[in-house]
């Protein structure tokens, strides 16, 4: 899938019109997307996310949920804090 809107750093819009709100301790690797950037979603393990996007090129992973969902506080703060 390609990016159609990437507009605030935090939610990314994909060509097939679903949106999606990235995890805040991932969005330095979304820096170097652009709309021509080839992104898979995959569903994710993770506790806290529902899916990731993968990056075709450099194979790099963000975690994801939709864009109307909002992220656990408490778990945000721990995986930020890096426990």
């Amino acid at each position: 899938m390609k990016i159609r809107a990437h507009a605030e750093s935090h939610v990314v819009e994909l060509d097939d019109g679903s949106c999606w709100r990235i995890f805040p301790g991932d969005l330095a690797s979304t820096l170097s997307w652009k709309p021509e950037t080839d992104l898979h979603l995959e569903p994710s393990g993770d506790r806290m996310s529902s899916h990731v996007l993968v990056n075709g090129t450099d194979r790099s992973r963000v975690r994801v949920i939709a864009a109307g969902e909002t992220w656990p506080d408490g778990e945000v703060k721990r995986a930020l804090k890096g426990g």
